[in-house]
């Protein structure tokens, strides 16, 4: 897979950090002490959550060199762990472990996200939001054509980089350890200058399986079949902008004190 490109990231930068508000804006938390911040990227989550709770200590993780150097760049106040999160294990539990847009990229959420929740103190939260858009156009197109005849061969499997499931999903692995969890789903209708900024979006994230799997002369050919296929379902606007939907899971798990 290809490695991750700040700079792509954040091109976005102001949609995709305004779930990331909306998550925190809904946690009831008074007066954290310590939280977590799992797959940072460059900080700008984390930035959110140092807004929100200016007095607590709050680490980012992410496992990207890439990211975690422009989150001590921007935020050089900031505390930063490179780390992978299947593999992270508290050295003390946290009041909030908190993760935006970065856990559908890791399976068996059976096992991940008890685990997670122990990582919370009781009475603390667990928090996160993901992207649930597999279903949506932009997405099945990029795998109808990594399926098709001048492109399979490049991908001997699926590509597979959403692990997301239905909110009753994380309900059931989660409720036997927590007093309360509050789901919901929202769609964001992103207004973005015309079809190529959908393909430029999805480069920082989704295309990015894709484009690892390609030899590096391919890359710009697939882009470019990709685009033109963007372009015949997502039509412009009059002021020539395209709308894009783009769904997203909320989960807030608050665990259960012990005893």
């Amino acid at each position: 897979m290809s490695s991750w490109n700040p700079n792509q990231y954040l091109k976005f930068e102001e949609e995709r950090t305004r779930p990331c508000q909306d998550l925190v804006n809904a946690v009831q938390l008074q007066n954290p002490r310590r939280i977590i911040d799992l797959g940072c990227g460059p900080g700008n989550s984390t930035q959110v959550l140092m807004a929100r709770w200016p007095d607590a200590s709050i680490t980012g993780l992410d496992n990207s060199e890439q990211m975690i150097a422009v989150a001590k760049e921007k935020y050089p106040h900031g505390h930063w762990l490179q780390a992978d999160i299947d593999d992270w294990q508290a050295d003390e539990a946290y009041d909030l472990v908190f993760s935006n847009a970065a856990l559908q990229r890791l399976p068996n959420h059976a096992k991940l996200f008890p685990h997670l929740l122990r990582q919370v103190k009781p009475g603390g939260v667990l928090a996160f939001q993901m992207p649930v858009n597999k279903d949506a156009p932009a997405n099945q197109l990029m795998r109808n054509l990594a399926t098709s005849e001048n492109w399979r061969q490049y991908f001997p499997q699926e590509v597979r980089d959403w692990h997301a499931h239905d909110p009753t999903f994380y309900y059931e692995v989660l409720s036997p350890h927590a007093s309360r969890i509050d789901l919901w789903r929202t769609e964001y209708f992103l207004i973005l200058s015309g079809a190529e900024a959908i393909v430029e979006w999805y480069k920082g994230t989704g295309l990015r399986p894709f484009l690892g799997l390609l030899p590096q002369d391919m890359q710009a050919r697939f882009l470019n079949e990709y685009l033109q296929l963007i372009k015949k379902i997502y039509l412009p606007q009059p002021d020539s902008r395209v709308i894009f939907p783009f769904l997203r899971s909320f989960v807030i798990a608050y665990r259960a004190d012990e005893g």
